[in-house]
């Protein structure tokens, strides 16, 4: 067997899928950790990654795929026949298996879809119907759930006759449902070991349960979970029919993977997530899509010192302070943006809120903007011993510190009734705003009292 301590384990990778050594390569897979494995896995070529997964069981390749972020587990099920992915993705967890088919190509999905058997096709169509960043879009779909006319005794055997089917499920409960499959109760199991066999579960089940609306959002199903301290709670549809099971480790891993995909887009990474093993044309993509707009947004902010050109010219001091006012008053902005984002997130601010976001904003941008004002006009003054020029810039970067914090804490509001993702949108157009004012405020205050900054 290769050594496991080699730093390069993808070379091993290389020769099992030349070779075609599906033992090997199974026993060389599991002497790795999960996260080596999917590392190893992806820095092969697409069809070395697709030969990997044709020589692992349905399940292995299930496994494996399961530990790769979901971008790249996307590319790797699109590599494969219809056929073969579907019979891996059967094999996965049903949320984990809605979330791939809803990240594939609708015409791709439909493919593997017609490979799957009918029950396993319908339910991940329903499944997949849900948004991803709502309880149906996390929930699961094994759990155990028995009508509440059924004795304790038959609810036991049923357990121990499918205990290798039923020991994958993340089991804590037995939920109870009405003829019509209505959630009604859930059951302790230890009340189920402990009770006589004849008696039916309805006499044992905790009625009214808490349970979650399938269209509940992350939000508000981390209220709930902080509130009821649960790890899981069932999820029902409009009528009240028990449809899934929600955990608060997916809802965590949910508010965790959004706050990440909120953070790259900041940073102008389209899409929210990118990783180095996908297609090149597609990081392209990502990332020339954000720059190329900044382009004609950083003309626009350029084209106001080309109007101050002359008096630039006048005063040189004043292209030192240039990009210190820009810079700080967009750092100010960044930081009112990242706080609406954040109450929006929580539920604390609604789209609507722009005269109370304001009013927060100017007091505090008042305060701040002085402040920095006043520190950037005393370096103003003791450097070239000219009060005005101090005035001139401790005036433009309080003003623009003002400006800049009611843009940043206003525009993501402003972003999301238009229907636009502010966590994209909002850092350059925040940024080519306060440039732009920047600029303007200390060039046209330096051209008014021009004579004596000479």
């Amino acid at each position: 067997m290769p050594d496991q301590a080699d730093p390069r384990p993808w070379e091993h990778l290389e020769h099992f899928a030349q070779s075609g050594d599906a033992s090997g390569l199974q026993r060389y897979l599991s002497s790795l950790s999960s996260g080596e494995a999917a590392r190893a896995v992806s820095r092969l070529d697409a069809q070395q990654q697709s030969r990997i997964l044709t020589l692992l069981d349905p399940e292995q390749a299930a496994a494996l795929i399961e530990e790769c972020p979901q971008a790249e587990a996307r590319e790797l099920i699109e590599q494969l026949p219809p056929q073969e992915a579907a019979a891996i993705l059967a094999e996965m967890p049903s949320d984990e298996q809605a979330d791939l088919i809803t990240a594939l190509d609708p015409q791709d999905a439909e493919a593997i879809l017609q490979e799957m058997g009918v029950d396993d096709a319908a339910d991940a169509r329903k499944l997949a119907s849900y948004q991803s960043d709502e309880a149906g879009g996390l929930m699961v779909t094994e759990y155990l759930a028995f009508p509440e006319t059924l004795p304790a005794g038959e609810v036991f055997e049923e357990l121990r006759r499918n205990a290798e089917k039923y020991a994958d499920y993340d089991v804590q409960y037995v939920y109870c449902t009405s003829p019509f499959g209505d959630l009604v109760g859930v059951l302790r199991l230890r009340d189920l070991l402990l009770t006589p066999q004849h008696k039916p579960i309805c006499d044992l089940m905790i009625r009214k349960p808490v349970a979650a609306s399938a269209h509940a959002t992350i939000d508000e199903l981390a209220e709930l979970f902080e509130r009821s301290g649960f790890f899981g709670v069932p999820v029902v549809d409009n009528g009240g029919k028990l449809v899934g099971v929600v955990k608060r480790r997916d809802v965590e891993a949910a508010r965790a993977e959004r706050a990440e995909s909120d953070f790259l887009k900041s940073q102008g990474i389209v899409g929210g997530d990118e990783l180095r093993t996908m297609p090149l044309r597609s990081r392209i993509r990502r990332r020339l899509t954000w720059l190329s707009g900044n382009i004609v947004l950083n003309m626009l902010a350029a084209a106001v010192i080309a109007i101050y050109q002359d008096t630039l010219a006048q005063v040189i001091a004043l292209a030192v302070f240039l990009p210190i006012i820009s810079d700080m008053s967009g750092n100010a902005g960044i930081q009112a943006i990242a706080v609406s984002l954040r109450e929006m997130t929580l539920g604390l601010l609604k789209p609507t809120e722009f005269a109370w976001v304001f009013v927060k904003e100017v007091s505090l941008g008042a305060v701040n903007g002085i402040v920095l004002g006043v520190l950037v006009a005393i370096v103003a003054v003791i450097w070239q011993g000219n009060p005005y020029l101090g005035l001139v810039v401790g005036v433009a970067l309080a003003l623009n510190t003002v400006l800049a914090a009611i843009i940043g804490g206003t525009l993501p509001l402003l972003l999301t009734r238009m229907k636009m993702d502010p966590a994209l949108a909002s850092g350059p157009i925040l940024t080519t705003i306060t440039d732009m004012c920047g600029f303007f405020f200390v060039l046209s205050f330096a051209t008014a009292v021009l004579p004596m900054l000479k």
